[in-house]
């Protein structure tokens, strides 16, 4: 099929149109750089540099006045470059400049001092034995690593050639023979060397820069980056040869495309459901308990999501027509991860319907954890399962974290009867603590306080209850007033996660007024007291007596009832004996 010159023509005016609009943005903006830090440095050791300033470029190159190489750039945006000043770098004033192929030259540049470095000092080493030089220290071997790497570009896109420079460093104790790096990659096609790279020998401590230039072989839309794997070789002293290999992430143009035959290029539109938010109705989990899991949902895409199905666990959703429009097929959540949680009152799938874009969606799970999970993090699948724009079945799985607990079950209580406590009166107090737990449960400190009075010995240290067991503590509590007396005791433990637990128990005992013993009557006999029996008390007045105290009655010695005192009978007055006789 023969293309016309007209078509020709349309498409080369197309093409220097999308060069024009993909390279004018930033050719107005002029490199601004405004500091470095730090802005001293010292020689013979690499020193990370920060650059901040305005519009940097994703192909910026940082040089020094007088040094022959550019600077080794580790991170970048647009704002910020980090850079490394190498080792080698010679003392003195260098005029620091960032430039760039996309932007005019820097309006204005920095000052960098580099020092020399500090003479040693006179200290003396410290003596050691001689080893024989043919015999090497434990462990020792060459350790090539990558310290940093960069492309000169920043960004890659397609159709555009690129160096990938790489730092590499002998963090090993020993020399390093032969080294040689060989780059692959299934996204990218060496250049001029073939994908091999010849290093060389590698002292101990260097460091050295290589690089390979390469050029993208696929279409790089929608991706953010492509990895290209370095293996390097090289050989110890001894001819054992040794194998490195280490993965580059090499960032992509986020616009990356080609130019299609249509006159228009199109958007994509997909729907991604993501979970935002999750939290559960009871706090904190334990093995046996039922709970709610709430998720938030949200359609962070641009496109709606249709007849959306959530798989607690993990599951997919699969379509059933052979050809042309897909047609919604079977659920398949019955293979997910159930070890430790399990779903209670429905199935672990749900229909949640349509999702609109940038529309939040509120889901819950009825879950169970299992009796014999023991505390820990587990991880939980979710799988959203809907149909995009294009009618296609799409799976999105995601995983959250629940956290399970197993908190210790006490019981705090008197391993004795307490009746009821006198108020001004010590009173002792038999406190117990139980484990009602299944398994062991290591307890701190247990503190006693009272609303009512003071307590002596009012602190312990509990330490390791086994599943079944009790710990004793006796204490001595002294009320101040009769009524209620209220003791709370404090535990304090660590949890399953080492965070800081504490347990309360409270317990209630009545307090008695104090008995008072009544006053003396000096004016009665005896100065009022009542006589002392004089009579033995037998046997079973004891029992009896012991009796009543059992049932809280009074169990006193009886006292014998002062007799009544009668009043002494007046005399009657002697009358006349007799007449008067007459004279």
């Amino acid at each position: 099929m023969r293309i016309s010159s007209k078509t020709l023509f349309l498409r080369l005016i197309f093409i220097i149109v999308c060069l024009s609009f993909s390279l004018s943005p930033s050719a107005a903006l002029a490199l601004d750089v405004t500091g470095v830090s730090p802005t001293v440095v010292v020689a013979g050791v690499s020193t990370e540099i920060t650059i901040t300033g305005n519009w940097f470029e994703s192909d910026a190159v940082v040089t020094l006045s007088g040094y022959p190489n550019p600077l080794l750039i580790t991170s970048w945006n647009t704002t910020t470059i980090t850079a490394i000043v190498p080792a080698d770098v010679p003392p003195g004033v260098y005029t620091l400049t960032v430039s760039s192929v996309l932007s005019p030259p820097a309006d204005s540049f920095y000052s960098l001092t580099v020092l020399a470095a500090p003479p040693p000092t006179n200290t003396p080493l410290p003596t050691t034995t001689p080893q024989p030089t043919n015999t090497p220290g434990p462990f020792g071997r060459p350790q090539l690593a990558v310290k940093a790497y960069r492309t000169n570009v920043g960004e890659i896109r397609y159709g555009q050639d690129f160096n990938l420079n790489v730092r590499l460093e002998n963090a090993g104790q020993y020399r390093a023979y032969n080294a040689q790096a060989v780059f692959t990659s299934s996204d990218l096609v060496p250049l001029k060397t073939g994908g091999v790279v010849v290093i060389g020998d590698v002292d101990s401590g260097v460091s050295l820069d290589i690089g390979q230039q390469m050029r993208p072989n696929t279409l790089l839309y929608g991706k953010t980056s492509v990895i290209v794997e370095m293996t390097v070789t090289y050989y110890d002293e001894k001819g054992t040869q040794y194998s490195e290999k280490f993965i580059l992430n090499v960032p992509v143009v986020a616009a990356n495309y080609v130019p299609a035959n249509t006159p228009t290029p199109t958007g994509v539109t997909r729907s991604q459901l993501v979970i935002t938010a999750y939290q559960t109705d009871v706090q904190p989990l334990q093995p046996g308990l039922q709970f709610t899991l709430g998720l938030t949902i949200q359609n962070m895409g641009n496109a709606g999501a249709k007849g959306v199905t959530m798989i607690v666990g993990g599951g997919s959703a699969s379509s059933s027509g052979g050809g042309g429009t897909p047609q919604p097929g079977g659920v398949a959540g019955g293979s997910g991860e159930f070890t430790n949680f399990a779903p209670v009152g429905s199935s672990n799938v749900q229909s949640l319907g349509d999702i609109p874009s940038g529309a939040t969606l509120r889901a819950e799970q009825k879950l169970i954890v299992n009796v014999s999970t023991n505390p820990g993090a587990y991880p939980l699948k979710i799988t959203l399962s809907y149909t995009d724009s294009k009618n296609n079945i799409v799976n999105d799985e995601q995983v959250i974290t629940l956290l399970v607990y197993q908190l210790p079950v006490v019981e705090v209580s008197f391993y004795q009867p307490v009746f009821n406590l006198t108020a001004g009166i010590p009173n002792p107090l038999p406190l117990q603590i139980t484990n009602l737990g299944k398994k062991s449960a290591v307890l701190g400190s247990m503190k006693i306080t009272t609303n009512n009075g003071f307590v002596e010995n009012a602190t312990t240290l509990v330490g390791n209850i086994e599943a079944g067991g009790f710990f004793t503590f006796d204490s001595t509590v002294t009320p101040e007033t009769a009524g209620v007396l209220e003791l709370t005791v404090t535990i304090d433990y660590t949890d399953d996660f080492n965070q800081a637990r504490t347990i309360t128990k409270t317990l209630t005992l009545d307090v008695m007024e104090m008995p008072v013993e009544p006053t003396p009557d000096p004016n009665l006999p005896n100065g009022g007291e009542y006589p002392t029996p004089t009579g033995e008390e037998t046997f079973w007045q004891k029992v009896w007596r012991f009796i009543l105290g059992l049932f809280g009655l009074d169990s006193s010695i009886p006292q014998p009832q002062p007799q009544p005192i009668e009043p002494p009978m007046e005399e009657p007055m002697p009358g006349p004996s007799g007449g008067f006789k007459g004279g």
